[in-house]
């Protein structure tokens, strides 16, 4: 599991798309909240806090998560290479592991600069470092953990096609469905108890309050669930005689 990790690593920072993709998400997130107006901007919001942050990312995610694990193990099956990689003394679960952790740490990476406006933040605060660290961490854990479930999504979609692009619109669909689709069905219902259900089968029910700084362990339970759930069905579709 560790060699695969540490492949899918090395080929995502061997090449130039690579850091074009965190390059754009990073350069996406700055203009957001420093130089485009409105009201994700810390400039205009009057306040020393980078919540535009929690609200942009998980939108940009839509797009970095897919494009980091599109060619995951698409890439495997249209190159011949994924004959080579079941030769190998690895269970299934080991090959998705590694696959799933390699992506996930990629976008932390990718995640992990934007500490820099909560420290730009901090210094611009009157009195300097009147800004919230709890809220703020409890919040970056709520990316993280975003992060995890998207990269979940972008394997298992990387898993049903030998197609790269089509493995990215495919985890750009269902992410977006999984994130925002159950709250948009919930807004056709007129009855409190149904909609409310409805939205809190969705991911951004869950997001919204650990983006507030509250780790609740049933928000916890709910990702580690879609997590499960899109690994194993993974790792069912590899198992498949029919993914060759």
């Amino acid at each position: 599991m560790f060699s695969i990790y540490l492949k899918e690593i090395r080929l995502f920072f061997s090449s130039a798309t690579g850091y074009i993709v965190a390059g754009i998400f990073l350069l996406l997130t700055g203009l957001f909240l420093w130089v485009i107006p409105g009201q994700y901007n810390i400039a205009d919001s009057g306040y020393a806090n980078v919540d535009g942050l929690f609200y942009v990312a998980p939108w940009l995610y839509l797009f970095l998560c897919p494009a980091i694990t599109m060619r995951m193990l698409a890439e495997e099956r249209q190159t011949g290479t994924w004959e080579l990689l079941t030769t190998k003394p690895l269970s299934k679960w080991a090959i998705v592991a590694g696959k799933y952790l390699a992506g996930w740490s990629l976008v932390i990476i990718a995640l992990l600069p934007t500490i820099i406006y909560y420290v730009s933040v901090s210094y611009l605060a009157e009195p300097e470092g009147n800004v919230d660290p709890g809220a703020f961490w409890g919040s970056f854990a709520g990316l993280i953990m975003l992060a995890a479930v998207y990269v979940a999504i972008g394997i298992f979609s990387s898993s049903v096609t030998k197609n790269q692009i089509v493995s990215f619109i495919l985890a750009v669909v269902l992410s977006f469905f999984f994130f925002y689709g159950f709250e948009l069905l919930a807004s056709f219902f007129t009855t409190g108890d149904i909609g409310y259900w409805i939205e809190n089968l969705g991911i951004h029910a869950h997001y919204k309050s650990m983006s507030r700084g509250v780790i609740d362990s049933t928000d916890l339970v709910y990702f580690l669930a879609i997590i499960f759930i899109f690994l194993f069905s993974t790792k069912s579709k590899i198992s498949s005689l029919n993914y060759t």
